[in-house]
């Protein structure tokens, strides 16, 4: 595979890219896709039977199920991550292997129980973030592995970009 190919197959929304500004429609886009987020997955994998959940969706990469439950995971550290921005001033977060976890015998799971949780942290989420000021959007924590301040704006960003990112990897996946 070439290194274009090899970069699409990883990327196939393309990375992401922090705007140079954030706009109250770019945020709103990005907090209703971030609603949407669950019935969309729930939709992609729906149909698909353990050999097909099995399956990576690239050469090298995470089965479908791990995917999901790396969604689950993920998604769980942002919410927390914005907790986190809300009531400290600028908290240094805790990263974690996501790699590693996407090992653990928990990745192995039926994917029902992080379809459930990802409805249930997402309903949350969303509750938060509607509730926001204009100030709280202006928190910001520090990541360790790079020493960023973090913006909750780009971080809201991120994460739509995240849900979009791994449903283009599960939609691309050829059975």
């Amino acid at each position: 595979m070439s290194t274009t190919a090899t970069e699409e197959a990883k990327y196939p929304i393309g990375k992401f890219k922090a705007p140079a500004s954030y706009t109250q429609h770019e945020m709103q886009e990005w907090i209703d896709d971030i609603k949407a987020l669950p019935g969309k997955l729930r939709m992609a994998v729906m149909t698909l039977n353990e050999k097909q959940l099995d399956t990576p969706y690239r050469t090298g990469g995470w089965t479908i199920r791990q995917t999901v439950h790396h969604i689950a995971d993920s998604h769980m550290n942002a919410l927390i991550r914005f907790k986190l921005a809300l009531t400290e001033d600028k908290p240094t977060i805790k990263a974690y292997e996501e790699a590693d976890w996407a090992l653990l015998p928990d990745s192995r799971l039926p994917i029902e129980p992080s379809l459930r949780l990802l409805e249930g942290l997402h309903m949350r989420w969303v509750a938060l973030m509607d509730g926001m000021t204009e100030e709280q959007w202006d928190r910001s924590f520090i990541h360790p592995e790079t020493g960023a301040t973090v913006p909750l704006r780009r971080n809201l960003g991120l994460y739509a970009w995240h849900g979009k990112h791994h449903l283009a990897h599960i939609a691309g996946v050829k059975f």
